[in-house]
């Protein structure tokens, strides 16, 4: 049950991750450059939630004995 819910909350935060990531590539076409907008994904602490949440399923899958 503790890896479903770790698999869920993975889930949730690479969905929320993912998101805002995605949002974040509209300012591209608005004149950001490629450079520009990396910089702005490294330092917004809401695109972490991305990566956070990949390694957490990751880890719930290895994990599970199911």
């Amino acid at each position: 049950m503790l890896y479903w819910m770790l698999f869920l909350t993975g889930f949730g935060l690479a969905v929320a991750g993912g998101t805002v990531t995605i949002t974040y590539l509209n300012l591209v076409p608005a004149g950001l450059s490629w450079w520009e907008f990396f910089v702005l994904i490294r330092t917004r602490y809401e695109c972490y939630l991305f990566p956070i949440g990949i390694i957490l399923i990751f880890a719930s899958i290895t994990l599970m004995k199911d």
